[in-house]
């Protein structure tokens, strides 16, 4: 059995990898600065672009390890097909507790390690409470709301007909250049 296969045979092997994965996931948005309300705060303002360099950052790293994993079988993607009506149900509830209490579920969880009250109690409950609401709705919406606009799982280099190296090569030059613009920046 190689290592792979044992790490996929053992349910507590993966509880234990997810749980070091979200340590460091959080470790890494606290020394980054996204578990700051101020942070967060300016970058919904647009005076502070902490968070959006933090991100774009790690999609630039994970664009190009992920191919590297999947290529050596410890990754596999699962586009799925979505719908406009899923999305934008989604967009709304994201953004409408992103608005009111100034993280995200990533940020909130990271701030409660933190030691945030307002992230605990603010956060937690709200996202307890806004998946209870969902959870009651989603019978009504499911054939109906969330089910409007369908489109295909494509990845970016499939809709372009492109390799995907050369996309991410595109890509990559891309933010970078966007980063650089991002650090002259200035209010």
């Amino acid at each position: 059995m190689t290592s792979l296969a044992a790490i996929r045979g053992s349910s507590r092997t993966q509880v234990v990898l997810g749980l070091f994965t979200g340590i460091c996931f959080g470790f890494l948005l606290q020394k980054g600065g996204a578990t700051d309300y101020g942070v967060i705060e300016g970058q919904l303002l647009l005076t502070n672009f902490t968070v959006l360099k933090l991100m774009l950052s790690a999609v630039m790293v994970g664009m190009i390890v992920f191919p590297i994993l999947k290529k050596f079988g410890y990754a596999n993607s699962h586009a799925a097909h979505g719908t406009l009506g899923a999305n934008v149900i989604g967009g709304l509830i994201f953004g409408a507790g992103f608005a009111l209490l100034g993280y995200c579920p990533g940020t909130v969880a990271g701030a409660v390690g933190t030691g945030a009250l307002d992230a605990l109690i603010g956060g937690m409950t709200g996202m307890l409470i806004g998946t209870g609401f969902f959870a009651g709705l989603y019978p009504a919406l499911k054939s109906r709301v969330l089910a409007y606009g369908k489109f295909p799982a494509v990845t970016v280099p499939e809709f372009l007909h492109l390799n995907l190296w050369v996309v991410i090569i595109i890509l990559e030059a891309f933010m970078t250049g966007f980063l650089i613009l991002l650090g002259q920046y200035r209010l």
